[in-house]
């Protein structure tokens, strides 16, 4: 089985690069109009941002143990300049160059302190009575370690060393538990040495995410990070909720205690910490929580600087603003009154009791709106097409940069409300089962008179700097000829443009990957994050099955019928997979008394062939795997699995 994170490859595009558009007048004069209609030089989030600074890793690069760079800052020194270019909208510019500080910041004078700038997210070290308490461990082993070693050298150098007692997971996404093997080991732990504690739920979700659909949702996630792009004023610059992901290695370790849905206090290491359940917001296992004796409030990534994702453009389960508004509220009446400071997993913090009450009324008023007016209008008839163009910012987007689209949009988080209430289809029945574009798009260019006509068509669009019209137009082109240059040098122009104008960061890497793959211009081969064995080992069993079951080439095995049952001797599991009339069913702990043959395997053997250190047809003929019964019978049913091809084209049939 390929990995189940990244996507390895970009896609290879037969065409030679050709060169990028510069900024058109249009798109100069929405930069001009944004720029004018925010207050980008209020100097609050400028003044936070750099707080307490005391240290950074000299040059910003962090290398893995066999020499591979797994962040560096150093493409992204363009982000000095304080004035934007006409390629990137201002708002996102001013957002890029907060997200591009880096370093070790004190947060509460001697008692809490975050590495940022190293990762997309954020680490916090907490003193405890006896040591340290470290919260969310980023995404790679190598940036938690080398975050940790500045920490190291900076605080414990000049006070002493201690161990770290506890790790906190704040949610079930991996750039907030990823680098835990960084900085404790599976030995700590076991010994009891180090505490890891979650939210109820967190095992399931952060093991299983990602692993059904993985091989899109990777695909998708590199035009979404930008992955794809160069860094630069024409390429990426910043997703919005951080500088980018890192590419090391993800690793995972096990709680050794959730909270409950209840929340409740829990003592770590000496101090008490009051835990409310977040499940539901922007994870489905999330909590934030109150240190009483620092008068610390960590929203983990229910409150960030920027308007988050309903639903991710790389795809996932959509959420529940009206849950995230809610949550948000209690924490509010809780400690909005008493919390000195609020510090987050992304992005940095905010002191003042004054201030932090106002970051939590404003971020629950942000997702109160998106969901509040998708179903005003949804009610009077608005469908999911018509909602963004029919709302205003919300008024609190106007003076509160923390509520502005830069990751997740008004735009898209309204379109992702309307389907968690009413689905993917707008009731209009002409779009309840319409053509695929392969098949509709010539018809649309027979219609409009040939391609030259819709080519002249949506470059006229394109000079009257009517870009959503002329990438609608010219995507009907490029389906129905997805080798005709002049058409996808076309679309890729009025791409460059949707993605200099975004304010959001996602779309802004979305618009410009897209036009990159259409000239050739993306990254060829892209490194993505590794899994390391105490990640994929702690897959479950049954999510692998289910995983494999995707696979199935239903239509050549329409008529296969049989039972393979799996025994994995190490782990005590059984799995017995039932395949007939196109369906493979996985019976996870069953073991049927007539298999039609008996595969024996190691769940160790099992989690090299799921980080692609083994093939099966290897481990068979080495005796690594025994089969008894039909052995050609299972060998047809395995080949019924052929590998997923990560490199799908995205922007052409």
């Amino acid at each position: 089985m390929r990995r189940l994170t990244a996507v390895l490859l970009a896609s290879s595009i037969p065409f030679a690069a050709i060169a990028q558009d510069a900024a058109s007048d249009a798109t100069r004069t929405a930069q001009a109009e944004i720029a004018k209609r925010l207050p980008l030089d209020d100097p609050r989030d400028e003044a936070n941002v750099r707080r307490g600074k005391l240290a950074e890793i000299p040059g910003g690069v962090i290398l893995d143990k066999q020499g591979k760079t797994v962040w560096d800052r150093r493409p992204y020194e363009f982000l000095q300049s304080k004035d934007a270019p006409d390629t990137v909208n201002p708002s996102l510019w001013r957002q890029a160059r907060l997200d591009a500080v880096h370093g070790l910041f004190e947060v509460v004078p001697g008692k809490i302190w975050q590495i940022r700038g190293y990762d997309i997210s954020v680490m916090t070290i907490i003193r405890g009575k006896s040591g340290w308490i470290v919260v969310d461990p980023l995404l790679s082993e190598e940036t938690a370690a080398a975050g940790w070693k500045l920490f190291a050298d900076t605080v414990e150098a000049k006070d002493k060393v201690l161990p770290i007692r506890a790790v906190i997971f704040s949610h079930s996404h991996s750039d907030h538990f990823g680098g835990v093997g960084g900085i404790v080991t599976p030995e700590q732990v076991k010994s009891g040495k180090v505490r890891i504690i979650a939210p109820h739920g967190f095992s399931e979700e952060a093991t299983s995410e990602n692993v059904l659909a993985g091989t899109a949702m990777g695909r998708r996630a590199l035009y979404m990070f930008g992955s794809i792009l160069a860094p630069g004023e024409r390429g990426q610059v910043d997703t919005g909720l951080g500088p980018k992901l890192s590419s090391g290695t993800i690793g995972y370790m096990e709680p050794t205690e959730t909270v409950s849905d209840k929340g409740g206090t829990l003592t770590i290491d000496g101090l008490a910490f009051d835990f409310m359940d977040a499940g539901g917001t922007e994870a489905p296992a999330e909590f934030v929580f109150y240190i009483p004796a620092y008068k610390a409030l960590h929203t983990t990534e229910v409150v960030t600087h920027n308007l988050h994702n309903i639903l991710t453009l790389r795809g996932a389960q959509v959420r529940d603003a009206l849950r995230w508004s809610k949550v948000i509220d209690a924490m509010l009446l809780k400690w909005g009154g008493s919390a000195e400071v609020a510090m987050g997993s992304h992005h940095w913090p905010t002191w003042g009791t004054g201030e932090v009450s106002e970051l939590l009324a404003n971020q629950r008023d942000a997702y109160r709106y998106v969901h509040d007016r998708t179903l005003f209008l949804a009610n009077k008839g608005a469908t999911l097409h018509e909602l963004a163009d029919q709302t205003a910012e919300a008024p609190v987007q106007g003076r509160d940069f923390g509520t502005r689209g830069y990751y997740g949009t008004l735009n898209h988080d309204m379109k992702a409300t309307y389907q968690r209430y009413f689905g993917w289809w707008d009731g209009n029945p002409a779009n309840f089962n319409p053509l695929p574009p392969e098949q509709s798009a010539p018809k649309y260019v027979a219609l409009a008179g040939g391609a030259d006509k819709l080519l002249a068509a949506g470059k006229d669009a394109i000079k009257a700097g009517d870009y959503r019209w002329a990438a609608e137009l010219l995507n009907k082109l490029v389906f129905a000829q997805p080798d005709n240059r002049d058409a996808r040098a076309a679309l890729a122009s009025a791409y460059d443009q949707m993605g200099y104008q975004a304010e959001s960061g996602a779309w802004r890497n979305y618009y410009l990957a897209a036009a990159a793959s259409l000239r050739g211009n993306a990254v060829e081969s892209i490194s993505g994050n590794g899994q390391s064995r105490s990640f994929v080992s702690a897959i479950p069993t049954g999510v692998f099955f289910d995983a494999l079951a995707t696979r199935f080439d239903a239509t050549k095995g329409a008529g296969l019928k049989g039972t393979f049952q799996f025994i994995l001797p190490d782990s005590k599991e059984a799995v017995a997979v039932v395949v007939g009339g196109g369906v493979e069913f996985p019976r996870y702990g069953v073991t049927d008394p007539a298999p039609t043959a008996t595969i024996t395997i190691g769940r160790g053997t099992l989690d090299d062939v799921m980080l692609g250190q083994a093939q099966f047809p290897a481990l068979m003929q080495s005796g690594a795997i025994k089969i008894d019964g039909d052995r050609m019978a299972f060998l047809s049913w395995f080949a019924l699995h052929p590998p997923q091809d990560p490199r799908f084209n995205i922007v052409v049939p």
